[in-house]
């Protein structure tokens, strides 16, 4: 779906989400893993495993596995339960659009008028 006019804030493309059940159940099933890990995580961290250097390493691993599922959750979630949508955005001047004019659009030639560039150089708001 999509409007027809192409304004700032229209709507140019709707797709809906497609909400599929697979995917809820791997969230969930994800959400217990990263629960499981985070309580592993916080157990070690309690009983002082980071003090010695192969538990400081374990504790390292277990953070790791943590945000990669974390990852995985929110990949699933926003591919398939976030709605596609693109909207038209008012497009802001650019830098060339301020400080280039319309006649220097391809160039000025170095030494072209060498008495104008001189005055201009002098007296800033000499004409423009």
């Amino acid at each position: 779906m999509s409007s027809s006019g192409s304004t700032y804030g229209d709507i140019h493309r709707y797709e809906p989400a497609r909400e599929s059940t697979t995917a809820a159940i791997a969230i969930v099933l994800l959400t217990i893993i990263e629960v499981v890990f985070v309580g592993l995580f916080t157990y070690g961290l309690l009983n002082g495993w980071g003090l010695t250097e192969l538990g400081n390493m374990y504790l390292g691993g277990v953070l790791a596995v943590i945000f990669v599922d974390l990852a995985f959750i929110l990949m699933l979630y926003r591919k398939e339960f976030l709605p596609d949508v693109m909207i038209v955005k008012k497009r802001r001047r650019k830098w060339e659009d301020l400080y280039v004019r319309e006649e220097e659009q391809y160039g000025t030639e170095s030494f072209g008028d060498a008495w104008e560039q001189f005055k201009r150089a002098v007296y800033p708001y000499y004409k423009r």
